[in-house]
Order: structure tokens, then C-alpha cells, then sequence
């Protein structure tokens, strides 16, 4: 079996102690290729070196995270987009609208993903979606102006079965990580309901810890702990689960 970590942040500080060892286990558990979505532009250098780092292992992605638009988000966007015409990006990502904290910036925010996703079709690459209490805002950008224009991942994806099947006919992914281990996760229903179909497997370390780590930081390696939680919602062979989310993850990013 083989494995794809769509969204995994090893340029943090949280790596930066072990990150050979980290390296070391996320082959041990077969992961044979890790996407580091960047945040803003003083993480594309860190994220950057990791790649370098480990060439045939690791791809960069380049996007403004909605968390990180404040007044001069102007400004980073073409910084991210020079970034992005002159250089090798598999996706352009971490993108989106994030209103759990603060609504403050809505517009601002809105403003930034259209921005991008209109950058994702001039260049052709796929989205990497950040949604955080505002999917109906997004998807409503999504159907209204870029279907069939742009195709991509809601990463993190916490919704519904319709919200599922809403993505998927826009040509979406869902990107499922360790939430979907936790007690009180409504994602193995939503799978049950959905099928693997549109899955693709994903950490987003060092955050969203699967049980049992929960509370500590996560890597990597933890991805067939998630996939075996997802085989049992879905009733499928882990096996199969790695077949179908490492083909949905090569088709999307356009992986050999």
C-alpha cells in the first residue's frame, strides 16, 4: 500500500527538531508523497528548503490562507502570484474564507479567493480550500463563476453528505484527517453516506492529531491510522481505501 498526504505544513517550528525523523517514519508508513500547502509569503523560504530538501518526496503549493489577510493582503497576493507564475507549485493553496474567529474581514476575504482561484485557472492548477464556518459563501463563488474552470480539495472537509455530493459535482475533492477519528465526528457518516469516490487522505500536521496522539503534535506517519478509521465508516479494505485516495490524489495534483 501507498499513501498520499495531501496537506501537511513541515516547514513549521514544530518540525524543526526532527524533521529527518519525521522524514523516516512517513516512509516507514508508505507515505510516498506529501503536498505542503504555504500560508503566506514568509513561509514560502521554510517551505521552500523542506523541498529541496526532499525533492522526490515533498511538492509546494502557494496560496494566502484567509487567516492571514489583513490590510496589506493586497500586496501578498501578487507577491504569491509572481511566486507562483515563476516557479514549479502543484497547487495553489492554502485558499478561502475562514469565519469562525472573526467575520471582520469577509469581504476581504472573498476578495483574496476569487483572486486566486482566478490565478488557478490562468495557470492551471488545482485549489487547495480552506473553509472554516463558510462553506455556503464559497461554494456559492464556486457554482456562480467557476464551474468547470477549476478543479480542487476542500481541505479538512467537515460537511454533510449533500455538501459532499455538492462539491463533487463541481469537481471537488474532500480532503479527511484525523478528525474523522474523534468520538463525536459526524465525517464517518458523511462517508458512509458518500463512498471513497471523492476522498483524499490527509494530516494537515502538525494540527488535527488523530486519536489516540490526540493532544500531541501530528506527522506524517499517522495517515493509515486515519485510513483504517475511514475503511470501517466506509465498510471497504484498507487496501482499497489506499487504491482509491492515492489515485484521486495523483489524478487531482497530476502526481506520477
Amino acid at each position: 500500500m501507498k499513501w498520499i498526504d495531501t496537506h501537511c505544513h513541515l516547514f513549521m517550528h514544530q518540525f524543526a527538531a526532527d524533521l529527518p525523523q519525521v522524514m523516516n517514519n512517513a516512509k516507514k508508513a508508505a507515505v510516498s508523497h506529501i503536498i505542503l500547502p504555504s500560508i503566506d509569503n514568509t513561509s514560502v523560504e521554510h517551505l521552500a528548503a523542506v523541498c529541496k530538501q526532499y525533492p522526490a518526496l515533498v511538492h509546494p503549493s502557494i496560496g494566502l490562507h484567509p487567516t492571514h489577510i489583513n490590510q496589506h493582503y493586497r500586496i501578498e497576493l501578487e507577491k504569491a502570484a509572481e511566486q507562483a507564475r515563476n516557479n514549479q507549485y502543484i497547487a495553489i493553496g492554502e485558499i478561502g474564507m475562514d469565519l469562525y474567529w472573526d467575520a471582520t474581514h469577509e469581504h476581504e476575504q472573498a476578495d483574496a479567493l476569487i483572486f486566486q482561484l482566478n490565478l488557478a485557472v490562468k495557470l492551471d492548477l488545482p485549489v487547495i480550500i480552506h473553509s472554516r464556518n463558510a462553506y455556503n459563501p464559497i461554494y456559492k463563488i464556486l457554482k456562480d463563476n467557476y464551474r468547470g474552470k477549476v478543479r480542487g480539495v476542500f481541505h479538512a472537509f467537515s460537511g454533510n453528505s449533500l455538501q459532499a455530493k455538492q462539491l463533487k459535482e463541481l469537481g471537488f475533492y474532500i480532503g479527511i484527517g484525523g478528525v474523522v477519528t474523534y468520538k463525536n465526528s459526524g465525517l464517518r457518516q458523511t462517508l458512509k453516506e458518500t463512498g471513497l469516490s471523492m476522498v483524499i487522505m490527509e494530516t494537515d500536521a502538525p494540527f488535527l492529531t488523530p486519536e489516540p496522539y490526540r493532544g500531541k503534535r501530528n506527522e506524517p506517519a499517522y495517515i493509515p491510522l486515519i485510513a483504517q478509521h475511514i475503511a470501517d465508516a466506509t465498510g471497504t479494505a484498507i487496501e482499497e481505501v489506499s487504491d482509491i485516495t492515492t489515485t484521486n490524489a495523483k489524478k487531482l495534483f497530476g502526481i506520477e
